[in-house]
């Protein structure tokens, strides 16, 4: 098992079999300790038991990213009850770093097999034709969609499972796309 699945694992064993929080290992590599977003899936038997993630780096390292991911696919996927320790034999886990992402300009740059994609939507709140604050004003709504998952062959489809995930409807919504490529480490 590569290193950032085996982190992955260890964090989610030692926090259902000891309710703790892992620190990072002082002995991982350097490739450990940059800063990317990551996300992180668990599979029992080939079937999905949680993903989170970030598409921006939200802690200090890699590792740190993992840790916390790893733990919140395994507890608080709002798909899926939380694992059980008893799961644990069973399980699997990949880890995915996402380079940064890039808008795009067209639909044309994007290939569901080599790139995630992000879609936002912005929506204005009655009255804010001149918006002298934008927190206030607007929201965003977000979808994200990894690469190369089964069943995810066009374009077309993986746009529409990204607005579908983020509540967006790409008919009525202005959308803006952003792509990105990932490394991808599997048990």
């Amino acid at each position: 098992m590569n290193q950032y699945s085996s982190l992955a694992k260890k964090a989610v064993e030692v926090y259902l079999k000891e309710g703790r929080m892992i620190s990072a290992p002082e002995n991982l590599t350097k490739e450990f300790f940059r800063k990317a977003g990551v996300f992180v899936t668990i599979e029992n038997q080939g079937k999905l038991r949680g993903c989170i993630g970030t598409y921006l780096p939200t802690k200090e390292n890699i590792a740190q990213e993992i840790i916390h991911n790893a733990i919140a696919a395994a507890t608080e996927d709002y798909r899926f009850s939380p694992i059980q320790k008893q799961e644990l034999p069973e399980l699997s886990y990949t880890v995915y770093v996402l380079n940064k992402p890039e808008q795009i300009k067209s639909t044309k740059e994007l290939d569901p097999k080599k790139y995630g994609i992000l879609v936002k939507s912005q929506s204005f709140s009655p009255g804010s034709d001149v918006i002298f604050e934008p927190a206030l004003r607007t929201h965003f709504k977000s979808g994200l969609l990894l690469p190369d998952l089964e069943g995810v062959d066009t374009v077309e489809k993986q746009i529409s499972i990204a607005c579908q995930k983020g509540n967006i409807n790409p008919d009525t919504e202005k959308i803006i796309i952003y792509k990105f490529t990932v490394e991808k480490f599997e048990r």
